[in-house]
């Protein structure tokens, strides 16, 4: 087995090398990827995440293939090429694109409380607090919530939102009305 030298080096070498050089870069993006993310946000580049990826699958692949087979070392580099670029996509579509959606869904604003109906877990009593649960596709949200009418409402019973202050939700009691159509 002939293998290709770089610069006096083992192509082997080379990607042990570069394999090790994507590891520590890929631990360090771990622990600052909080200003890493938003540097490439500003940027508007390829996510470090990919591109790491992209490095360490290459890599891999390549010394894989250079010590467990005799296939030429330009041909290797173009396997490994190939099958970095399918793995990477498979990391973005099926990881990375999921992660970030799920990030964004779970986040809500006081605003997007107004008009959501509820129930009551702990009874409002007339001038004073209980606890209202709204259950969403995202999760179950408990909040703190007041009556807007002055008036108790018991526990167990619907609720719909008019208004959130300082994370205290004013519910009126809410019935739900279906129009019998003949």
């Amino acid at each position: 087995m002939v293998s290709m030298y770089v610069f006096g080096t083992p192509i082997e070498t080379i990607y042990l090398y570069v394999l090790i050089i994507a590891g520590v870069l890929t631990i360090l993006y771990i622990l600052f990827s909080d200003l890493l993310g938003g540097i490439a946000d500003m940027l508007n580049i390829l996510h470090p995440a990919l591109f790491l990826a992209f490095i360490t699958f290459f890599s891999v692949c390549g010394y894989i293939l250079e010590v467990a087979t005799s296939l030429s070392s330009m041909f290797i580099i173009i396997i490994s090429i190939v099958i970095a670029i399918i793995l990477d996509a498979f990391l973005h579509f099926f990881v990375l694109v999921p992660l970030s959606s799920a990030e964004e869904s779970l986040a809500y604003t006081e605003d997007s409380l107004k008009g959501r109906v509820g129930k009551t877990i702990l009874s409002i009593p007339k001038d004073g607090f209980g606890e209202v649960v709204i259950e969403s596709f995202t999760g179950t949200i408990s909040k703190p919530a007041a009556s807007m009418q002055d008036v108790p409402i018991e526990e167990g019973k619907q609720v719909l939102v008019i208004e959130v202050q300082n994370g205290v939700l004013y519910v009126v009691p809410y019935e739900n009305y279906h129009l019998n159509q003949q």
